[in-house]
């Protein structure tokens, strides 16, 4: 019998693999950050000893969700300025709040505060893009969860860099810092094409090559946004990447709500990735991404909560539901973006996307060790009959029970391992405290 370090036994394990196993009674054999095993129960425990058994309870047990986008320190602004255009929240308000409170204290606990909240509602990686994002990183590692995070790059400066150079310079000491570390990986991230010049946009995609690391970008956000690049290049936003030679596998385009029919193959025949952010898009009224086309010509997508400022939580479960509903209300039709294509957009299609297919997404032997437990003993979720329809349509972070990330248990009946949640709110409201101290005595 081997020698397991965990087991996490007694649900029904959806694999999320190629061919949509699902093992009712199931069990998963863990050791070290890596899967041993997945199979029967019977079949794990008589191949298999372990002092620590994780029991489900007859829950569902599934690969950890992957956000693909989001801004985890912006916590710290959720709900300042909702209910505005995309441009005129950007520019009049979280662009001044940041300028005025954006310091390392507030990146490290809002990214701390953020990692709580994705844990407790079942994300196990998440993509960001922001501020100080050493802190973010410290802040991860800290949680124990897994990231791809990457220092936002303006043409204008930042709190943390003051010029283009600055920020290009900072990514690079990320990328050096942090190379080989089991949980923290790096991303360049040029803000958007409307932030950042040619001459940086290129630059920051030297820089990605040179590391072999992803490039990634929010992209045609909404109709201003297009017509403004449209005006600013004098074609279109997708020709203008594909000219700069921006258009390759690992570039992750997020949002891509006006990507048309062209664009969609472009992006696919140069293996561009895009996440798919609806509840932001909503809220922000920027539109409906065509992500239906997209998956029908074949590009992979992911799916992110954007930041706490614009949705206004990081609920990826939420998101799932949010996603499926939103699409066959807008096209008409109820069979568009099924349940089980969502599921994959949050788990091994949003690895795909992440650059990380190889590591997470899926639960096989060899995979690391990124498990969710999903408890079902609720009224809201009695009874069952479809598990991927259950998952998208009825369940909500809170009925998240337990998780694993690299093997790792970080959190257990509900409960936090890693982060002190009482000490990190607490330090939060009196960031709070200054944040709104500082608007009350400006124009907003």
């Amino acid at each position: 019998m081997t020698k397991a370090d965990r087991i996490v036994s007694g649900g029904t394990v959806l694999l999320l693999d190629e061919k949509e196993t699902v093992i009712r009674d199931g069990a998963v054999a863990i050791m070290g950050d890596r899967i041993a095993a997945v199979g029967k129960k019977a079949e794990i425990e008589a191949g298999y000893a372990s002092g620590e058994i994780i029991d489900a309870k007859g829950g569902l047990i599934m690969p950890g969700l992957i956000n693909g986008h989001t801004h985890a320190a912006m916590t710290c602004f959720r709900g300042i300025a909702d209910d505005l255009p995309l441009m005129d929240w950007l520019n009049n308000y979280i662009f001044p709040a940041e300028a005025k409170n954006v310091n390392p204290e507030l990146a490290y606990w809002g990214s701390l505060l953020a990692c709580a909240e994705m844990i407790k509602s079942g994300t196990t990686t998440f993509c960001d893009m922001y501020i100080f994002e050493e802190e973010t990183a410290r802040a991860a590692k800290q949680a124990g969860m897994r990231c791809l995070v990457g220092e936002v790059l303006f043409d204008f400066p930042s709190p943390n860099c003051k010029s283009p150079e600055e920020g290009l310079a900072y990514t690079k000491k990320l990328i050096e810092k942090w190379a080989g570390d089991p949980l923290v990986n790096i991303v360049v991230e040029p803000h958007a094409l409307y932030t950042c010049s040619p001459s940086l946009l290129k630059s920051a995609k030297s820089l990605a090559r040179s590391y072999d690391v992803p490039c990634a970008v929010h992209l045609l956000e909404n109709r201003a946004e297009e017509a403004q690049l449209r005006e600013k290049f004098g074609k279109k936003a997708s020709h203008f990447l594909h000219d700069i030679g921006y258009l390759d596998e690992k570039l992750i385009a997020f949002h891509c709500v006006c990507l048309d029919d062209e664009d969609i193959r472009l992006f696919r025949d140069h293996g561009c990735k895009v996440v798919h952010n609806p509840e932001s898009n909503m809220k922000l009224a920027s539109g409906v991404a065509p992500v239906v086309e997209m998956l029908a010509g074949g590009l992979a997508v992911g799916l992110g909560t954007d930041g706490c400022a614009s949705n206004n939580n990081l609920d990826l479960l939420q998101e799932m539901d949010t996603a499926a509903k939103l699409h066959k209300v807008t096209r008409l039709d109820p069979t568009v973006m099924p349940a089980e294509t969502v599921i994959r957009m949050a788990t091994s299609a949003g690895a795909r996307v992440l650059g990380m297919e190889k590591t997470v997404g899926c639960l096989k032997p060899g995979m690391k060790a990124d498990i969710i437990i999903i408890a079902l003993d609720k009224p809201h979720l009695t009874p069952m009959y479809n598990e991927y329809s259950h998952i998208v349509y009825a369940a909500g972070g809170a009925d998240v029970s337990a998780v694993l990330i690299n093997g790792r248990l970080v959190m257990h009946d509900r409960k936090l391992l890693t982060i002190d949640e009482d000490e990190v709110m607490k330090k939060t409201r009196e960031i709070a405290v200054r944040i709104w101290s500082s608007l009350r005595k400006g124009k907003h």
